[in-house]
């Protein structure tokens, strides 16, 4: 439940940004949308900060290593604020260009452009609370990112109706509360991380080899994110060469899906941490047994999530926008979002369970065979004029595809390594 809370909040920072950015306007609106794509690709390339970080630090704390847990962390740490620095270095200059990649057409682009400007000051802290969330789901703590995420949100919330709404800032004022929430979240995570380095006797400093080690340890997961992102970066591109109210309502829709999956990631985030602790500890059976339970709460979560989205679809666009016609997209493609939670569920929950068990060469290959299957699929929906219903038909056929090669790896013994590191 703590890990629901806090992934719950991190997709509400942009529906909370959607709903506030909806008032000034459909092109703002269009712009949060293409630029979010932007960013969520830029911070979630490092998403290995955090999962790689789980499963190590987890295994660890299986075995009974707590300093050698807590000293895999902070190297992480160490290597997300260099990784947060050059990124912004890089990614600034080629704003535009980046704007243009993401498909926004020329009435989106100028709010594009604004908000990715000013937010990507925020990516350093985004890595690092990547990376302590890592370390503290690791050492078995849900509660301490519940804290930090729920007051972060709270806080950008409150920024971005003061600079919107208040002051008149325009789309550049949600920008603006994000980044602060962001960064004033990392600082906690690096407090909290210390202290803990200071209990277990664990040094803070970098070493050159944890470094390597932490680095090194992502690239299969960089691969499985690069596929991922693919996915999304190519269903916004093609969903903004369709209209404005198209890449109006895409977005909006995405930022949904993104919510449920965050929710049932709350049980693949138990897993990561479950499983690894597990296989440190020695205990196969009890990591095919905690699977199994989590595979039916992935389940129950998809079917309970279908129906409340399927009921609460008639009311939900009113949030984001007054035009009728993304309205009236929104409401076809959140029966499509709604109809895929069963598989979601349990596609997210093996995800999480095989991270946990490291597993990541498998995640590797089989994502990039999903990613394979989607590609075609998105482009004969825009071939053919299917609009949002065969973008969302596509990326149905990308989940089951997920689910299929997910499923099978589960029902076997090869993910079923043990000991405080995984050979």
């Amino acid at each position: 439940m703590p890990a629901f809370g806090a992934l719950v909040a991190e997709p509400l920072f942009l529906l909370a940004d959607s709903a506030i950015v909806g008032r000034l306007g459909t092109e703002p609106l269009g712009g949060l949308g293409v630029a979010g794509q932007a960013l969520a690709t830029a911070v979630y390339l490092f998403v290995f900060l955090a999962y790689g970080t789980t499963a190590a630090v987890a295994r660890q704390v299986g075995a009974g290593n707590l300093r050698a847990a807590v000293r895999q962390g902070i190297d992480g740490m160490w290597l997300a604020l260099a990784l947060g620095a050059v990124l912004v270095a890089v990614a600034l200059p080629l704003v535009p260009w980046i704007v243009e990649v993401f498909g926004a057409n020329a009435a989106v682009a100028p709010y594009a452009e604004t908000y990715l400007r000013i937010s990507l000051f925020g990516i350093p802290g985004m890595l690092v609370i990547l990376a302590g969330t890592g370390v503290l789901r690791g050492l078995q703590d849900a509660r301490t990112p519940l804290q930090v995420s729920v007051g972060s949100f709270g806080l950008n919330l409150v920024l971005n109706a003061l600079f919107v709404l208040v002051l008149g800032w325009g789309i550049a004022g949600s920008a603006w509360g994000t980044v602060i929430a962001q960064n004033a979240g990392a600082a906690v995570y690096v407090v909290t991380v210390l202290r803990g380095a200071r209990r277990h006797g664990a040094p803070v400093r970098p070493s050159r080899t944890g470094l390597r080690a932490a680095a090194t340890a992502g690239v299969h997961l960089l691969i499985r994110t690069l596929a991922l992102r693919l996915v999304l970066i190519v269903g916004t591109a093609i969903a903004a060469r369709m209209g404005t109210e198209e890449t109006a309502a895409y977005p909006v829709s995405f930022q949904v899906w993104t919510l449920l999956a965050f929710a049932h990631d709350a049980v693949a985030i138990a897993g990561q941490s479950i499983t690894g602790r597990y296989l440190g500890a020695g205990d196969a059976p009890g990591a095919r047994a905690a699977t199994r339970r989590m595979v039916e709460w992935g389940l129950l979560g998809g079917v309970v999530f279908a129906i409340g989205l399927l009921v609460a679809r008639s009311w939900l666009p009113a949030l984001f926008t007054a035009d009728p016609g993304v309205r009236e997209l929104l409401l076809t493609a959140l029966v499509l979002v709604a109809v895929q939670q069963p598989i979601a569920g349990v596609v997210f929950v093996l995800d999480g369970v095989l991270i946990g068990a490291g597993d990541m060469r498998y995640l590797a290959a089989t994502t990039l065979i999903a990613t394979v299957v989607f590609l075609p699929a998105a482009l004969a929906a825009y071939r053919l004029d299917a609009g949002l219903v065969g973008l969302w038909l596509a990326i149905g056929l990308w989940m089951l595809t997920r689910l299929i090669t997910l499923g099978l790896r589960a029902r076997g013994d090869a993910w079923l390594v043990t000991g405080a590191v995984r050979d």
